[in-house]
């Protein structure tokens, strides 16, 4: 895709802050019918501007209250795409990156209780050729800007 023009990024930030608003809606606030702004809208969609569209869950709201970080040591090397796979399907893993320093990679892991965290991280050891995983269990979150707002 060209160069996002102003009317692309104030439709990039209108969907970022109302992610259920109709194209109408959109089109009001940017000066544009709907069909212009759904024209937009594919257009970002095919060009890989935006990746998809999903629901923020407060997990807490669920019982998943239980939050670690886990540092992943691997055996010899594995690929960010090898562990994406061994990780995309274990619900339980909200977030995971490739880190610098002795850690491969590091997890954001919640669970309901502790037990359920341990099953996770079980699953997560087994997923792929993993030597050994340490946890950092979370006592209480002091700032968490990924949260969705109201």
């Amino acid at each position: 895709m060209d160069r996002l023009d102003g009317i692309d990024e104030q439709i990039l930030a209108e969907l970022a802050q109302h992610a259920r608003a109709t194209f109408a809606d959109i089109g009001e606030r940017v000066n544009l019918s709907a069909p212009a702004v759904k024209r937009r809208v594919d257009r970002m969609l095919d060009s890989g501007v935006i990746r998809g569209f999903t629901t923020v869950i407060d997990r807490s709201a669920v019982g998943w209250n239980t939050e670690a970080y886990v540092q992943v040591y691997c055996h010899g090397r594995i690929s960010p795409d090898e562990l994406r796979r061994a990780w995309i399907d274990i619900p339980e893993v909200v977030s995971a990156a490739t880190a610098t320093g002795t850690a491969d990679a590091i997890l954001r892991v919640l669970a309901h209780d502790m037990r359920h965290l341990e099953d996770a991280l079980e699953r997560i050891r087994t997923s792929a050729d993993i030597e050994r995983t340490e946890s950092i269990v979370v006592l209480s979150n002091l700032i968490d800007r990924s949260r969705a707002e109201g």
